[in-house]
């Protein structure tokens, strides 16, 4: 019988399991931190009265030191949540690999890297926020108040889906065997330089899919989740560059619509 590709076999749950299994303690720790970060993100959504979630949702004139921090402990945490289930693949291979060659070290190193690369995402989304919020595109829940924009954000996200960019960066992250292969730096130091170049393949695949948090909101949990199935799917997927494909024409039409309704 013909023997299962290792790339595949890490994606399947028998494959997951299995790894997993040899590195229990990590596998939990990564499914904590996400699992934090949803309870993180439920807390400020239920209850928006308090201080901390407050300070998440200035008006344009209220923006300060306290309001940036917290936006951006936000955002880290939302991307900590959404993108940790779907690398788990990648960096339980990853460890693996390091165990077998007595570098245990290696394994924080790469997650400290991944990690690292959505949080100046995370930076970077927080200056959007802003940015948008000065031109009044954005309201203070962080939810687009302008038609041009949500029609806008709909499109590039959709027409993003058919780029060559989304399908290079969408591979690398399908196959972790042949991104660790084609990827391999040996030491600390390159475990880090391999969790910043995977980062970036995940910025590159799901960047514009993120944008779209402006669009139904980032306090909308349900929205939120949808995104992370949606971009968890797109990994793991056996198909998953399929519903990419599918998700593009489903974007491009809602954008499409909403340049309509604007226009009439």
């Amino acid at each position: 019988m013909r023997q299962q590709k290792p790339d595949s076999a890490n994606k399947t749950p028998q494959g997951l399991l299995t790894l997993a299994t040899r590195q229990p303690k990590l596998a939990t720790g990564i499914l904590a931190i996400s699992v934090i970060g949803w309870l993180f993100l439920a807390w400020i959504a239920v209850d928006m009265s308090q201080p901390f979630a407050q300070l998440t949702m200035p008006d344009s004139s209220q923006w300060g030191a306290a309001s940036v921090l917290a936006i951006w402990t936000m955002w880290a945490l939302m991307m900590a949540a959404m993108m940790l289930p779907s690398a788990l693949p990648m960096i339980l291979t990853f460890v693996d690999l390091g165990v077998r060659t007595a570098e245990p070290a290696r394994g924080r190193s790469f997650v400290a890297a991944y990690l690292f690369v959505w949080f100046a995402f995370s930076a970077g989304a927080t200056a959007a926020q802003w940015v948008l919020q000065a031109m009044g595109w954005v309201n203070p829940m962080i939810v687009s108040s302008s038609a041009l924009l949500t029609a806008l954000l709909l499109l590039i996200a959709g027409a993003y889906q058919f780029s060559r960019l989304k399908q290079v960066c969408l591979s690398r992250c399908r196959t972790p065997m042949g991104f660790l292969l084609g990827e391999w730096r040996a030491g600390v130091y390159g475990a880090f330089v391999m969790g910043v170049r995977h980062g970036l393949f995940c910025v590159g695949c799901c960047w514009a899919l993120m944008a779209l948090l402006f669009v139904g909101g980032v306090m909308n949990l349900a929205w939120v989740a949808a995104l992370s199935i949606t971009v968890a799917i797109e990994k793991l997927a056996p198909r998953g560059e399929r519903l990419a494909s599918a998700l593009g024409l489903g974007l491009i039409a809602a954008g499409l619509a909403k340049l309509l309704v604007l226009v009439s």
